[in-house]
């Protein structure tokens, strides 16, 4: 099972934060704040006070340890470049940084972020989601209730038609594209099948989506 690393307990932070730990993952929650720290450690693994900033305290933490980590700064830019060039350089294989603006994502994935995601499009627990649910590949919230899904279609699904899964009848929502290769069919009939290595394309209110990444068939 994955471990996480969250750095950073603002809004964002405890969002992801909370929302994996209460999904059953190992969180080790990072902040400079002891307040912010007591107020989420019955709520995750493990809460620190601790500088992110500096090398050697994230070693002893055993940060290399861990498979993913979020860094949310506040908007304390040359704090969050510095904390993901000290993950990188201690082996953390996946880092997810919040960044203030897309000048400063830039920055980030110069100095090595794996993904940079921004809190006025991102929210923290659909992040969390993301990271937990393995056939989801992208999630775009372009609404207050709506948002698009990309997933892989579990095993259950291949073989099917759109109409057989139920998509509409069951879910609520629907299929916007299929992506096969390197093809992609637009506005899928209900007949259409779903083949392996396809990629679905699902847009609906983010209530009914969350009902499609819990689905195993």
């Amino acid at each position: 099972m994955k471990q996480f690393i969250v750095i950073g307990l603002g809004r964002f932070g405890s969002s992801v934060a909370t929302t994996l730990s209460e999904n059953g993952y190992d969180v080790l929650a990072i902040d400079s704040n002891q307040d912010k720290v007591q107020a989420i450690t019955d709520k995750v693994t493990h809460a620190v006070r601790a500088d992110a900033t500096d090398e050697n305290t994230l070693k002893a933490l055993g940060v290399g340890n861990f498979d993913v980590a979020v860094v949310s700064i506040g908007d304390n830019i040359s704090a969050n470049v510095l904390c993901t060039l000290i993950l990188k350089e201690l082996l953390v294989p996946y880092v997810i940084v919040k960044s203030p603006h897309s000048l400063h994502g830039k920055v980030l994935t110069k100095v090595g972020a794996d993904r940079v995601v921004y809190p006025e499009r991102d929210m923290g627990s659909r992040i969390a989601h993301n990271l937990i649910s393995s056939n989801v590949l992208d999630y775009i919230e372009f609404a207050p209730e709506y948002g698009v899904l990309e997933i892989v279609p579990i095993e259950n699904m291949v073989g099917k038609t759109l109409k057989e899964i139920g998509f509409r009848s069951k879910f609520n929502v629907n299929v916007m594209a299929i992506k096969r290769g390197e093809d992609l069919l637009v506005s899928p009939g209900a007949e259409d099948k779903i083949n392996e290595g396809d990629r679905i394309v699902l847009m609906g209110k983010n209530n009914s989506l969350e009902k499609i990444r819990d689905y195993n068939g």
